[in-house]
């Protein structure tokens, strides 16, 4: 009989632990996992991004629930361990399981610390350290306006961030001098909360938190001086606590965390420790890449491997998830006295290095502004290379002379580390690409975790695959946990296969979840209805939910009502229906729309419906991933600068491509001369109108990443543009990753090759005419039309009462 072994702990350290196990033995354990919380195991330090509405809580998701099935483990979730038997083996859980073990792990984490203050048990005080913890912050910044985070480090500021981004009015309340004090010195500080402070968010550095004000419900708080903040939640990121009590309970010895050799043994046989909760050489880690090594030594040596290296510590760095906040930061950079330090400062730009020294060795490392030479000075520090060949400071090199290799990944030693998070070196990497044949960074993350943590190191890998494959990498990568499969791949089985719906490709394909999830159905839905236009039946259960509500939802559940204005062009009649529409349902903001519409913003789900039909209007194409709106200027009709109609031409593309599918959003611009009032050089698709016609630019994004468009050309004619345009929107239909902007679409395919398809007189009218069947066969919607007349449909989509998941789209 295989031996028992159980982890008390279903977080990151355990579960990479079993991984470790699994891909050295995986035959050799029965495996049980229990965890305290309701999900299976999930990336904790992705928390910030959903905050940030950058991800998903799915998107995090590590290992779904198949794959505890797939490796035969054992997971009893929700279900938090409370007793532990050492002389029989056996752990006790809070609902009255028993589970027997051979082999016990513990990887019970650590708990956030709250200030033991008046008023810290009253309704409104949070931690920031769950998927529960993160919904009830967004559940918060739905209903409130103020919000005070208690805690300048790293966790905290992206907290901070994250309300903020949900529209709340945030401030910082820090006992120190400076920002992330244990990781940044007061200089680099002080260059962060500046930055944070542009972004919109308030600080309040040296002030010591006495009292939480409030009857039930948090109002206010007071501090030490006597001074107080009004505010509607409060978020402790103060640190964290080791979770020690159910070990102190069974006899292991505990000081600050669970006392654990360099194997990451106990002091009683047959149990262990990894992660937050283990203590090591007087240590409690914090931060993933630690807890991973320690994971990996354990896994050595409960698999009983030849050569097992112990575990002697870990060099630890930090960066921030914070957009427009880039910081590195890595070793000594607090107890500083002593050593020689090497500073560089451009106030112009903002770009600050400190590097600590000694013994003609780097130390500490702390980089803001610029930190692509942070995983390069990381690997000089662990490896300890003398710095005495180095150039260490340089002033106005002519630029790429002597620059640093930051991303120069080629030039590393292969036992250097691309992936700090995860302790992956380049070798790592090289090695499981030749041997296992791997040709994706997703493919590159599942074998060896590298890029699956703060996806960092994502380019690197990338990079690496390239020079290793040469034209056979995989640039995209995997669509979802659902499959290992990319968007190549599946396109290409669409058409070979003549798969004509998702539960065919599904099935066909080998889908791990039969049904898929919210991240692949969307996408095979549009790689379906762009390879069988005809055939394929557009499944309204596969869209995302604005698109399958035809409207935006807001982030407390209420939707957005935007109705068509081709070219930004409303009338006197549209304005008052507008305006008698929103005085009768009462909506709380009406407002001109970025995209030059009108938009009524808190519409009541159940409203939807009624307000169309009294509005007697089709909808804007507002809300999906889509042909938008056309942005335009009044142009030569109006303005003494202006050289084109740009209004007309607006119109004609919206009336040409309305509501047509595509990989993401596809704003278009048309300017009526080069000062270029609506932004035409941030646009997907481009225009602005000269005296000889039209230049042409496409791929640009105004969105978090700015990214200005190329130029294509100058064409002569309306007719020449319209045609140019479909045929972008074809190539892009026809190669683009689901999700992907033309952005790093463009970036991606190469501009150059994007231009020679468009600039091809042959291919682009080949692309123009599939493109006019496509449209021909799914007709252009007036989604609105339809719904008001059913009353069937009205009632089962709109008078449900259970509010609607939030989808990030």
């Amino acid at each position: 009989m295989k031996e028992r072994l159980v982890v008390i702990g279903n977080g990151m350290a355990g579960v990479r632990t079993i991984e470790e196990i699994i891909s050295r033995d995986p035959d050799r354990y029965e495996v049980t996992i229990i965890g305290k919380e309701a999900y299976p195991n999930y990336n904790r330090i992705m928390l910030s991004n959903v905050l940030q509405n950058k991800m998903t809580v799915e998107e995090i998701i590590t290992n779904p629930i198949a794959w505890y099935t797939e490796n035969h483990i054992q997971l009893i979730n929700h279900d938090e361990a409370v007793g532990v038997d050492t002389e029989n083996k056996i752990i006790t859980t809070n609902s009255g399981q028993v589970v027997p073990f051979d082999k016990l792990l513990f990887a019970t984490g650590s708990h956030p610390f709250l200030l033991p203050i008046p008023g810290v048990d009253k309704e409104g005080v949070v931690a920031f350290r769950t998927i529960d913890d993160t919904a009830a912050m967004l559940q918060a910044a739905a209903k409130y306006k103020k919000a005070v985070v208690i805690g300048g480090g790293l966790l905290g500021l992206e907290a901070a961030k994250g309300l903020y981004d949900q529209g709340m009015d945030v401030t910082v309340v820090h006992l120190a001098k400076w920002l992330m004090e244990t990781q940044l010195d007061e200089k680099a500080g002080k260059l962060l909360q500046a930055e944070l402070e542009n972004q919109g968010l308030k600080f309040l550095l040296e002030h010591n938190t006495k009292e939480i004000l409030g009857d039930t419900r948090v109002e206010g708080m007071r501090f030490s001086d006597g001074s107080e903040i009004a505010t509607d939640l409060i978020v402790m990121s103060i640190g964290i606590r080791p979770a020690v009590e159910l070990a102190l309970e069974i006899g292991l010895t505990v000081n600050r965390g669970i006392v654990v050799n360099d194997y990451m043994e106990t002091n009683l046989p047959d149990i262990y420790a990894v992660g937050e909760c283990a203590e090591h050489n007087g240590i409690c880690y914090g931060l993933v890449a630690p807890l991973f090594e320690q994971g990996k030594v354990l896994a050595d040596k409960l698999t009983q491997q030849a050569d097992i290296k112990p575990y002697q510590g870990s060099t630890t760095f930090t960066s921030l998830k914070v957009s427009g906040a880039d910081l590195y930061s890595a070793g000594n950079v607090v107890n500083t006295e002593g050593l020689e330090s090497i500073e560089a400062f451009d106030s112009s730009s903002k770009k600050y290095k400190k590097i600590f020294l000694k013994d003609g060795k780097i130390a500490g490392i702390v980089l803001y502004g610029d930190t692509e030479d942070g995983s390069r000075y990381y690997n000089m520090m662990k490896k300890g290379q003398s710095l005495d060949e180095l150039q260490t400071i340089a002033v106005l090199q002519a630029i790429g002379e002597g620059a640093g290799t930051g991303d120069d990944v080629l030039s590393w030693d292969e036992d250097e580390t691309v992936c700090g998070c995860n302790g992956v070196s380049k070798g790592d990497i090289l090695r499981s690409i030749r041997e296992k044949g791997l040709t994706s960074v997703a493919e590159v993350g599942k074998v060896t975790k590298a890029g699956t943590s703060c996806g960092k190191c994502k380019p690197q890998v990338q990079t690496l695959l390239e020079a290793e494959l040469g034209d056979s990498v995989t640039a995209a990568t995997g669509i979802c946990g659902c499959t290992d499969l990319n968007r190549d791949q599946v396109v290409t089985q669409i058409y070979a296969k003549h798969l004509l719906s998702t539960k065919e490709v599904f099935e066909t394909l080998g889908w791990k979840n039969k049904e898929g999830c919210p991240k692949c159905r969307p996408a095979v839905n549009f790689y379906l209805n762009v390879a069988w236009p005809k055939e394929h039946e557009d499944e309204r259960e596969s869209r995302v939910v604005n698109e399958r509500m035809h409207a935006n939802i807001q982030k407390d559940g209420t939707f957005s009502v935007i109705p068509r204005m081709r070219g930004g062009q409303t009338t006197p009649q549209q304005l008052l229906k507008l305006a008698q529409v929103a005085e009768k349902y009462n909506v709380p903001l009406v407002k001109v729309t970025g995209s030059q519409r009108i938009g009524l913003y808190g519409v009541k789900k159940a409203d939807l419906p009624k307000i169309w039909e009294e509005l007697d209007m089709v909808a804007a194409q507002a809300y999906g991933k889509v042909f938008r709106s056309v942005k335009t200027c009044v142009g030569k009709s109006f303005c003494r600068f202006g050289t084109q109609d740009t209004m007309g031409l607006g119109v004609k593309l919206e009336e040409t491509f309305e509501y047509l599918d595509t990989p993401h959003k596809f704003k278009v611009g048309v300017s009526g001369c080069p000062r270029s009032c609506v932004e035409s050089a941030v646009k997907d698709f481009g225009i602005i109108g000269v005296e000889n016609g039209f230049q042409v630019m496409i791929g640009g994004n105004g969105g978090t990443e700015l990214v200005e468009a190329k130029m294509l050309g100058t064409f002569e004619t309306e007719a020449e543009v319209i045609e140019l345009c479909g045929a972008m929107l074809q190539y892009y239909r026809e190669t683009g990753v689901y999700g992907e902007r033309t952005a790093p679409w463009v970036e991606r395919m190469g501009f150059d090759n994007v231009k020679t398809v468009l600039l091809d007189t042959k291919k682009r009218v080949e692309l123009w005419t599939a493109l006019r069947e496509s449209l021909e066969a799914k007709g252009q919607r007036d989604p609105w039309g339809p719904i008001t007349k059913d009353v069937d449909l009205r009632e089962k989509m709109y008078t449900i009462e259970k509010p609607e998941k939030v989808e990030v789209s």
